[in-house]
């Protein structure tokens, strides 16, 4: 009774392990090979992390904000993941925490200070993180704040700067979705670009 009990749950587990790896081996792998190739084909850039190349190698992503120390670049939003595509995520921290207001009065002082403005002319965006902590834009409020300390760090007119600031203002997604946005990492390349 054991020997034909044993023989019938090995028959038993077959059949479904037997379909289980046609399906996965036969349209998973397929399905997943196909939907990479057209992605491939159809959003070239896209596919591929939206990289942006400079003299052949890769500088950043136009989708995800990295940190810029030097003070002739404009500063993102600050980062709850420390700009790590694979640790994103927001501080989860409730507006009400006590521990949250002590960091963005802490970060609001800092940038005043940087900037050389009043602490109540820093930008929400420029002490607060985005829901992913990678948000690759700020605001053109944002940025028009840090355009004297760009200019002054990199020896430039501040109308020029003003100028570059301008034409990297990107308008909301199909004109409604949205507000006005810029790319930082564009807007750092763009300035390099000028200076060479």
């Amino acid at each position: 009774m054991d020997a034909t009990t044993s023989l019938q749950d090995r028959v038993g587990l077959r059949a479904p392990l037997l379909f289980g790896a046609v399906i996965l081996i036969g349209f998973g792998l397929p399905y997943s090979l196909v939907g990479t190739a057209f992605g491939r084909l159809l959003f070239p850039a896209q596919a591929t992390g939206s990289t942006i190349e400079r003299h052949g190698r890769i500088v950043g992503s136009a989708l995800v904000a990295q940190p810029f120390a030097d003070a002739r670049y404009f500063q993102p939003r600050p980062s709850a993941a420390n700009y790590d595509p694979m640790a994103a995520a927001g501080s989860n921290m409730a507006r009400s925490n006590p521990d949250l207001r002590k960091r963005m009065a802490e970060l609001t002082r800092a940038v005043a200070e940087r900037e050389g403005i009043a602490p109540v002319q820093v930008p929400a965006e420029l002490v607060t993180q985005s829901g992913g902590g990678l948000d690759p834009h700020l605001s053109p409020r944002a940025a028009q704040v840090q355009v004297a300390r760009v200019a002054r760090a990199r020896g430039m007119d501040v109308a020029a700067v003003e100028r570059l600031l301008a034409s990297h203002t990107e308008a909301p997604q199909f004109g409604v979705l949205g507000q006005p946005r810029i790319n930082v990492l564009a807007l750092n390349l763009a300035l390099d670009a000028m200076q060479q």
